[in-house]
């Protein structure tokens, strides 16, 4: 059993910063690319960041110069540093992680999402 747990969300004012953590836990041999992922009210699931298990990264317009991921292989956690938030940045956010657990090969696991909640 896999599981990924987001955390890390929760209201601050624009112009403010946070730090969003995804950790996986479980029967895990290795991760292979993990995105980050939001949702706000009314619009589709967007994805905000990506990082491969070789460390490259990807980013939306949107994210560029204002995100950073990075993840910690050791502790199986990536996260998502935000600054200069905007209240457009407002979501409930989502990591995704293509996970190879014992007896399973790769597949994709989804956590439950922790909310973003910037002020104007």
């Amino acid at each position: 059993q896999v599981q990924l747990v987001e955390s890390g969300g929760g209201l601050v004012q624009a112009g403010g910063s946070l730090r969003l953590s995804c950790a996986a836990s479980g029967n895990i041999v290795s991760i292979n690319d993990v995105g980050w992922y939001r949702q706000a009210p009314g619009k589709q699931r967007e994805l905000v960041s990506e990082i491969t298990s070789g460390g490259s990264t990807n980013y939306a317009d949107s994210a560029k110069g204002r995100f950073t991921i990075s993840r910690d292989n050791a502790k199986n956690t990536v996260y998502l540093q935000m600054s200069s938030l905007k209240f457009e940045d407002t979501a409930v956010y989502y990591c995704k992680a293509r996970i190879n657990a014992r007896g399973i090969w790769f597949r994709d696991y989804w956590g439950q999402g922790t909310q973003v909640t910037v002020s104007s």
